[in-house]
């Protein structure tokens, strides 16, 4: 079955107080847009049309960013749900089956709910998701008659009996996509805010004779984030959600409450993460692995056996194989460890390939960066390179090679062979004594105690 997902991301989100616009604001290091197109592309779309308005190019490129297939049309100017929605006809004019309309600004709806209206549209022509709200405020009302939707009510329209009506509006749409295109084309906007409202679309489908019907999901889904303290609710909320979901699937967390899990992170079976650790996007973590406290992991994948921190940072790039160690305030970027490798601690590994059960001493940097171009640093397998040295790159390190702590190496090192390259050491005795009186006496004659 064919589904369109049409992502309504044009607001501005005045409440936000901010310049970027309301769907690029981050929840679990992913853009609140990220979360709607992730509920979506569980139902594998075959096309995803995303509207915009407030910063389009900005949301655009979001947009692209998760999904390249995913189109863009602009809203402008913005008047409405319906008006929004009415924006994508050019792009589905073709399309057929079935319609979605999802919220930029909505990120918790879940797949399994976009399933069960699809399943509903085997009853009714038009399918709207809604909740039962501990305190309706000013959502729109589903006036409901057994089974059947009657209409949706906007608060600002709505009389009072129909203001005691719990069951609230969600927004989220399920219709055959030209059917509900063209109910859009009809929807007017003679309602006190002169806008085109999407909620129309029911009375209008039944003007036609066609049903609407109504699956409820729980309140929690339809956390809409319009201010800083909604979008820091919707932090909480996601996270104690993966924190929950994470312990289930068999992960251990020592002190769950200070973990932090972006929206697309894995982990495995049997894995140990410490107290304190956040991840950022693209962290894939195997079976059995431990992550241990105050790391900061992102864009990387630690295998199975591997063993991180703690206080160890993982950036974008690096790929530990199994049984790794990377100890405390070590750091790895855009480099590959292979088996067996050990960086136990106050290193840096930028840009370099490690060969298997090589260990690599205290204080080592791969000295990566000329100021205009990166370098790529190469150490074979089983090498032991001393602590503090200065790897140059690019410089390549020869399998069972060595190189003597405190080392500078330039040159590329052969299997085997052993490497320093530092400066002689010059030895003066008693001159300790002398210069330390010399200074005292230079600090004495300035009047400092």
């Amino acid at each position: 079955m064919a589904v369109s997902l049409i992502v309504l991301a044009a607001g501005m989100g005045t409440r936000m107080n901010s310049d970027l616009p309301k769907a690029l604001h981050k929840v679990a290091a992913a853009p609140l847009l990220h979360h709607a197109l992730a509920a979506g592309r569980a139902l594998e779309p075959s096309r995803i049309v995303v509207v915009t308005g407030h910063g389009a190019e900005e949301v655009a490129r979001a947009a692209a960013t998760y999904d390249e297939a995913a189109e863009c049309v602009m809203q402008e100017p913005q008047l409405g749900t319906a008006h929004a929605v009415a924006q994508a006809a050019p792009l589905l004019a073709g399309a057929t089956g079935e319609a979605i309309v999802l919220y930029g600004d909505t990120p918790f709806i879940r797949p399994e709910t976009l399933a069960a209206m699809l399943a509903a549209r085997s009853e009714h022509a038009v399918v709207i998701l809604g909740f039962e709200a501990r305190d309706p405020g000013r959502y729109g009302r589903l006036i409901v008659n057994g089974n059947s939707l009657e209409r949706i009510v906007e608060y600002k329209e709505a009389s009072e009996a129909e203001r005691s009506v719990t069951l609230c509006n969600s927004g989220v749409v399920c219709a055959d996509v030209q059917t509900l295109l063209s109910l859009v084309a009809e929807v007017g906007n003679a309602n006190t805010a002169g806008e085109y409202y999407l909620t129309d679309i029911v009375e209008l489908a039944r003007r036609r004779g066609l049903s609407a019907g109504v699956v409820i999901c729980d309140e929690a889904e339809t956390l809409g984030v319009n201010t800083r303290q909604q979008l820091a609710e919707a932090e909480a909320a996601f996270q104690a959600r993966a924190r929950a979901e994470a312990l289930d699937n068999g992960v251990t967390l020592t002190a769950p409450e200070t973990v932090f899990f972006a929206l697309d992170t894995h982990v495995g079976r049997d894995a140990i993460i410490g107290p304190h650790v956040l991840f950022g996007p693209g962290v894939t973590i195997e079976s059995g692995a431990e992550i241990k406290g105050f790391c900061h992991l992102e864009g990387c994948h630690v295998s199975r056996g591997a063993d991180v921190g703690p206080f160890a940072r993982l950036r974008p790039g690096a790929e530990l194989a199994e049984d790794v160690h990377v100890g405390n305030f070590v750091e790895i970027k855009n480099a590959i460890l292979d088996e067996g490798v050990k960086v136990g601690h106050l290193s840096y590994i930028g840009d370099a390939d490690v060969g298997e059960f090589t260990n690599i001493g205290a204080g080592t940097v791969t000295c990566n960066y000329d100021g205009v171009m990166k370098h790529r640093t190469r150490i074979g397998k089983r090498v032991f390179i001393g602590s503090d040295t200065m790897l140059v790159a690019p410089v390549t390190v020869g399998d069972g090679a060595l190189t003597g702590s405190g080392s500078v190496i330039t040159e590329d090192v052969p299997a085997e062979a052993v490497a320093l390259g530092r400066a002689k050491q010059v030895t003066k005795p008693g001159l300790a004594t002398k210069l330390f009186e010399r200074l005292k006496a230079i600090k004495a004659a300035k009047g400092k105690v």
